[in-house]
This record gives structure tokens, sequence and C-alpha cells, in this order.
């Protein structure tokens, strides 16, 4: 989804763009959960095996929790933080709640795996972005088989099993990360994180936000305006002279 952005970004940034395991290209661990406790763990072993200093984190939908609950005891290495559809607190909006117990029943689970629901009828279904025939086939390709969407299948349930974590989440960021500069650049058309409802959390928990709303662009921002998004970038974290 970010690739349009990386191409932009990769010749003056050093971007890494990391697939949560059983996403993308990642491996699929039999021993693995694929929990959000689980994935920032591995994000956290991430950042600590390559290294990575004073770095900008990119957030979006569950990588926005999931790179903040890893960047938290990593705090002191994190310069800041662009923001885009996501969120750092306990979701409870009724249809967030209502999506995530209808899909971690056990017929919605088995069609998430074996029919790749998810893919299909959210990401390339009707409420996701236009994308041509061979973009659609590469987001089919990185979900091949029902072995390989274990963690999709997890992933939506997670959004009120993860409430606790979130919930610690939300009070760590503002007590560690409030003077953090953010990037909050967010798809207005979204019905997953509405802009009334998240945007107003980030500035109260911030002292410096850029707010960037794209009027055009719906959840998937990167996808749908990567311009908009790699503007909001450069603008608010130049390249720093050598």
């Amino acid at each position: 989804m970010f690739r349009k952005v990386m191409a932009s970004l990769r010749n003056d940034y050093r971007c890494i763009a990391a697939d949560l395991l059983g996403f993308g290209l990642s491996e699929r661990p039999d021993v693995f959960g694929y929990t959000v406790r689980e994935h920032v763990a591995v994000i956290g072993d991430l950042l600590d095996h390559l290294g990575v200093d004073d770095y900008i984190l990119v957030g979006h939908d569950w990588g926005g929790p999931i790179g903040l609950a890893a960047s938290i005891p990593r705090a002191d290495r994190l310069r800041g933080l662009v923001l885009t559809n996501t969120c750092f607190w306990p979701i409870t909006r009724l249809p967030n709640r209502l999506f995530s117990t209808v899909m971690g029943t056990r017929v919605m689970r088995r069609r998430i795996v074996e029919r790749n629901f998810l893919v299909e009828q959210v990401l390339l279904g009707r409420f996701g972005p236009q994308l041509t025939a061979a973009e659609a086939d590469q987001y089919r390709l990185v979900q091949p088989s029902p072995a390989a969407r274990r963690g999709l299948a997890v992933i939506p349930t997670e959004i009120t099993a993860a409430a606790p974590l979130l919930a610690t989440l939300e009070h760590d960021v503002v007590s560690l990360l409030r003077d953090r500069p953010v990037v909050a650049a967010w798809g207005a058309r979204d019905r997953v994180f509405p802009a009334p409802s998240c945007l107003p959390r980030i500035h109260a928990a911030f002292d410096d936000v850029t707010e960037v709303r794209i009027p055009h662009a719906g959840h998937f921002t990167a996808e749908e305006a990567p311009d908009d998004l790699i503007r909001a970038i450069v603008e608010r974290f130049p390249i720093r002279a050598a």
C-alpha cells in the first residue's frame, strides 16, 4: 500500500516498510498467534535489530497502535509521528465493535480463511480504493491460500480483544510522547476511523499537531492519496542537511 509513497521518498529518506507477520510478503510462523501484543513485540525487535534511531513512525490502521506500542519503550529514539486513519485508544464505536464480533464468528472466520473475504469484499469491495486489475491481483497474491490467511482471521477480533493493551497505550502516548511533532493526515471519507471523532483525540494527546484532511480519500490513505501523504511528510519532516 505504501509503494508510491516510498518510491517518492526513498532517495532522500531511509524507508522501512514492515509487513506484519501473516500479512503481505512476511512469513507465517506456526507458533505465532497473530495478536496485536505479539505484533508489537516483533516490530520492537525489528527496530532494535535494524538499529533504527531518530525515526519517524508512519502508522496506518493497526500499524498505528502496533508501531506506537513498540515505540513506547524506545521513546528516546522516536523523532516524530505520521498518523493516518488509525488510533491509539480503545476502539469503542459500535460499528467497529460489531464488525469485530461478526468477523470473529465461526462462519466469518471460515470465509476469511477459505474465501479471502477481507481482501475480496473489504479491500477490493465497493468501499475500498480504486485499483487496477494488476494492483488488485497483487493484493490477492500476498494472501494466496487458506494457510496463509490465519493472521487475517485473528486481527479483526483484536478490535475488542486488544482493548486493555490500547487503554494502556493511550495513557503511555500522552505521558511519554506528548512533545513529539505529529502529522495527522486523514482520509476524510473514512468510515472506520472518522475524522470528526479521531482528529480531536489526536490534538488533545499531542502539543504539536499538523492536521491534513484529504477530502477525496477514504480509509486507505496511502493508496488513495499518496501525493497528499508524501507532501505532508516532507513539509513537516524536511530532509536534514548532512
